[in-house]
């Protein structure tokens, strides 16, 4: 039985996103006993080097021109304008700009930060100033007189940026670097958006991940492929690659999963779903997983937890008798067969978190559930020696303080160096001492949830800390030499105008203090599988009636009784991509906009 596992468009562009490593991983250990081969893609990276291309900007252009041609009292788009100005410049260095944010070719910084070499469009318009560091220099704050390589991959990212608003502006709306047809897929409460979507009139970007599932298809000749969906802007990607693999091999099952999945499909009661795909898991995939390829070696043998379509109805089956697999029975994370040397690192955000995330290739590894900490060295050694990578994500969502102190004190005994980041809970138990314990052992940030920063609204919540902690653990890691990076929300039932303007001055003196370096704003959003969507009442909100969902179910619209305008601060809060400041505002209440404030 041949297994292949895809990443559909589209997710980061500087590492693999983590799901199809940690199936592959587990997998392995029952590749005897299921006669398994198993294969994993990332169809995310090679749209993206499909599109970016000299080959694949010829084809945009060669689609944008004629609608140019076309236009009469309404000129192109600016992105599109720009591209079309300057296509044969664009075409002739697009390669050059990728194979640089690769790192293959790092004499190019020179030429880029020139400033000559490369076209520059509408997201170069707030650089008006030269490449040095005076004061005339927008990028001199950030980079000073030195960082040549970071100063150019900031500029290279912001021509990558500017091709991309071209490719969506003028051929598909619902194409980002980071996302694709997010829209169709948000909170959908039926399927039509999305099936309309996939069965009418190709765009350029759809045929080529046409291409794409047609050419895995035919390289790895799969009896099963695994899609994960973790996120909206996954959704129609991997149903996309599920209709071109059925259409070239029909007796392919095809299997969906992921964070979407868990979230927003758990009543899921749409046949045309199955269509596309023969099964939707959901939760953690190794147990349902192993279970469905028993039973396709065996259609006696049960699965778990798992959508199918019988008699023309969607209905979840599972085993009483089967359980999960435990974070020590998982396996070591695999990225066999993925190409790490063709992943891209983009500097858009000046946000030192954001750079974490977009820039650098990173092993993603989960620490929590109890897991020894021996174990864990030995699969950080195991991952270093497949992969030549010793940076670590650990992608819990709340990494617990004894784990980590476990966690660092073999990293020393074992003299395994790592370099290392995650999120955690601002608890007391993470003392200085901790702290420096944590920076011995590699950690180089954390992030954690600061989330309204107000005291009454964090015990609504029942997050189970306070602003004076957060601001003493905040400290903590700073002073160990660890950057901190604070989620913050605006918009919580009961939050009032006064509490975000409170909130605000707290986390200007959070950044005046030196306890945190980074922060985003985020909207809140109630859920319908969150605490607030199962028992609205008691955070003082009503929802609202929304249509039924046949299809995807999460996010819940809602009537706060305190009446606030949460739009009026979206604008000031929300950050911008390609231009933000770590530096915070003298006076909170004084701020105009972004640039003014800690993100």
């Amino acid at each position: 039985m041949r297994l292949l596992l895809v990443t559909p468009p589209m997710t980061q562009l500087n590492t693999p996103y983590p799901a199809t490593a940690y199936l592959t991983g587990f997998l392995r250990q029952h590749q005897a006993a299921l006669g398994l081969e198993i294969a994993q893609a990332d169809a995310a990276l090679e749209l993206f080097l499909r599109v970016f291309s000299r080959a694949g900007i010829r084809r945009v252009l060669d689609e944008l021109r004629p609608r140019a041609a076309r236009r009469t009292r309404r000129g192109a788009p600016p992105s599109v304008a720009a591209l079309l100005a300057h296509g044969e410049r664009y075409v002739a260095t697009v390669e050059a700009v990728v194979a640089f944010l690769q790192g293959r070719d790092p004499a190019l910084a020179l030429r880029i930060v020139g400033r000559e070499l490369l076209p520059e469009g509408p997201r170069f318009a707030a650089l008006a100033g030269g490449p040095g560091g005076g004061d005339d220099d927008p990028l001199g704050w950030a980079f000073g007189d030195l960082g040549i390589a970071d100063r150019a991959k900031h500029l290279a990212s912001l021509y990558i940026d500017d091709l991309a608003d071209a490719v969506r502006d003028g051929i598909q709306p619902e194409f980002e670097l980071a996302r694709y047809g997010e829209r169709l897929a948000a909170s959908a409460p039926t399927f039509d958006p999305l099936r309309d979507a996939l069965e009418g009139e190709p765009t350029l970007v759809d045929a080529l991940l046409d291409e794409i599932a047609a050419e895995l298809h035919a390289r790895h000749r799969p009896d099963v492929v695994g899609l994960t969906a973790p996120f909206p802007g996954n959704v129609y990607g991997a149903f996309r690659i599920a209709r071109a693999i059925k259409r070239a091999a029909p007796a392919t099952r095809i299997v969906l999963g992921g964070g979407y999945v868990n979230t927003e499909l758990r009543e899921l009661a749409e046949p045309r779903v199955f269509d596309y795909v023969d099964y939707v898991t959901l939760d953690d995939g190794e147990a349902p997983m192993l279970a469905l390829l028993r039973h396709l070696a065996d259609p006696a043998a049960p699965l778990f937890r798992t959508f199918v379509r019988r008699d023309g109805a969607v209905r979840l089956v599972s085993d009483d008798g089967l359980r999960d697999v435990a974070l020590r029975d998982a396996g070591t994370p695999s990225y066999a067969g993925l190409p790490l040397d063709r992943y891209l690192s983009l500097l858009e955000m000046l946000n030192p978190m954001h750079r974490l995330w977009s820039d650098g290739r990173w092993n993603k590894l989960t620490i929590a559930h109890g897991c020894p900490a021996d174990l864990l060295v030995d699969r950080i050694e195991t991952m270093i020696a497949e992969t030549g990578q010793s940076g670590f994500h650990f992608v819990d969502e709340a990494a617990p303080p004894a784990a980590l102190r476990a966690l660092a004190e073999r990293l020393i005994a074992r003299s395994v160096t790592i370099t290392w980041w995650g999120n955690v809970r601002f608890e007391e138990a993470f003392t200085p001492e901790l702290a420096r314990l944590l920076a011995r052992s590699g950690c180089v940030a954390i992030s954690g949830g600061l989330e309204v920063a107000s005291d009454r609204l964090l015990a609504l919540m029942n997050k189970g800390v306070t602003v004076e902690q957060v601001a003493r653990v905040t400290r903590a890691f700073s002073d160990a030499g660890v950057m901190v990076h604070a989620y913050l929300m605006y918009g919580f039932p009961t939050q009032t105008a006064q509490d975000t303007i409170d909130a605000l001055e707290r986390v200007r003196q959070l950044f005046a203090a030196g306890c945190v370096q980074s922060a985003f704003w985020h909207r809140f959003a109630a859920t319908a599988h969150s605490p607030i969507g199962r028992a609205p009442a008691l955070y003082g909100i009503r929802l609202r009636a929304g249509a039924p969902a046949t299809f995807a179910r999460n996010d819940l619209a809602f009537d706060d009784p305190t009446g606030c305008d949460h739009d009026a601060f979206a604008a000031g809060l929300r950050p911008i991509r390609g231009r933000g400041s770590t530096r915070p505002c003298a006076d909170a209440r004084s701020c105009r906009g972004p640039r003014s404030l800690p993100i």
